[in-house]
C-alpha cells in the first residue's frame, strides 16, 4: 500500500498525513496565560466524558497534560491551546498552540447575532470536525453579523455556532433549555453563587431579559442585537457577569 500526501505541492510526512486523515474525535480549547488556564478540571472532565462516549474508555489525563506542556515547550507562557483526541488506527492525543498573534481575547461588544435553523449532531460533544458551524459563522458575518444563533425549526434557541448564550435579569442567570454543548465558560459561570435556571427561549424573548451575552474560551461579551431586534444591554448587569468571570482563578499547568 502506498500512502502519500502533499500540501501546496510539497510532500509531507507520516505525522502530517495523520492529521489530514484523522476525522473522528473530540477536543477542548483553552486560553493559557502565564502557563495557567481557567477551569482545568472542567477541560479534563470534558475530554474524559467525550472519550468514554466516543471511544468507550477514559481519557489518559497524563497524556493530555503532557501534550499541553509539550506544545508550550519551555518558551511559551501565553497562547491559544487546543487538545484533540482523534482516531485513525487508535485514539491519539494531539495539541496545538497559536502564539504568533496575541492570545485570543473577548471582543468588546455588544455583538450582533443572526438566528439560523440548525442542530448539531451530538451537540453535547465538542467534535473535532466543525465545518457546519464554521460555514454558518462565515455566512452571518457576510451579512454584517458577528455570530450565528442556532435554533430549532420552531425557533427554540440552543447556542451560538462557537459560543453559549446566557441571560442575566439582575436576579438569576438564565440559560436556554435545549440540546447544546455546555462550554467551559458556561460551566464556570454555573458555579457562581447566584440563582440559575434553564428555560425554553426564543429570539423574541431575549429583549426582555436585561442582559444577553455569549461566552466561550475567549470570555464573556454582551449582545446588542438579535436579527433585526435591538437589545439594550444593561452596563451594571454586564459588569456583574464580567466580574464573576474575571474572578475565576487560573490553574497552574506545571
Amino acid at each position: 500500500m502506498i500512502e502519500r500526501a502533499v500540501i501546496d505541492g510539497r510532500p509531507v510526512g507520516a505525522d502530517a498525513r495523520f492529521t489530514l486523515t484523522a476525522r473522528y474525535g473530540h477536543f477542548t480549547a483553552m486560553q493559557v496565560r502565564n502557563r495557567r488556564v481557567r477551569g482545568l478540571d472542567l477541560h479534563l472532565a470534558r475530554l474524559d466524558e467525550a472519550n468514554r462516549e466516543l471511544f468507550g474508555a477514559p481519557v489518559d489525563r497524563g497524556a493530555v497534560l503532557g501534550a499541553i506542556r509539550a506544545v508550550l515547550g519551555d518558551d511559551a507562557r501565553d497562547g491559544s491551546v487546543r487538545v484533540y483526541v482523534v482516531e485513525t488506527d487508535r485514539p491519539r492525543v494531539l495539541a496545538t498552540l497559536a502564539t504568533l498573534a496575541p492570545p485570543a481575547e473577548a471582543e468588546a461588544g455588544p455583538l450582533r447575532l443572526r438566528s439560523v435553523v440548525f442542530q448539531r449532531y451530538l451537540p453535547h460533544v465538542k467534535k473535532a470536525a466543525g465545518f457546519a458551524q464554521a460555514h454558518l459563522g462565515r455566512q452571518v458575518r457576510r451579512e454584517g453579523y458577528d455570530e450565528a444563533l442556532l435554533t430549532s425549526a420552531d425557533g427554540i434557541v440552543s447556542e451560538g455556532s462557537i459560543t453559549n448564550l446566557g441571560c442575566f435579569d439582575g436576579e438569576r442567570l438564565v440559560w436556554p433549555d435545549a440540546p447544546m454543548l455546555r462550554g467551559i465558560t458556561m460551566r464556570l459561570l454555573e458555579r457562581v453563587d447566584v440563582p440559575q435556571e434553564r428555560r425554553p427561549l426564543k429570539a423574541g424573548d431575549l429583549a426582555g431579559l436585561g442582559l444577553v451575552f455569549v461566552c466561550n474560551s475567549h470570555g464573556v461579551v454582551p449582545v446588542g442585537q438579535v436579527d433585526d431586534v435591538a437589545l439594550r444591554p444593561d452596563p451594571a448587569l454586564a459588569a456583574r457577569v464580567l466580574g464573576w468571570y474575571d474572578a475565576v482563578p487560573w490553574d497552574a499547568l506545571d
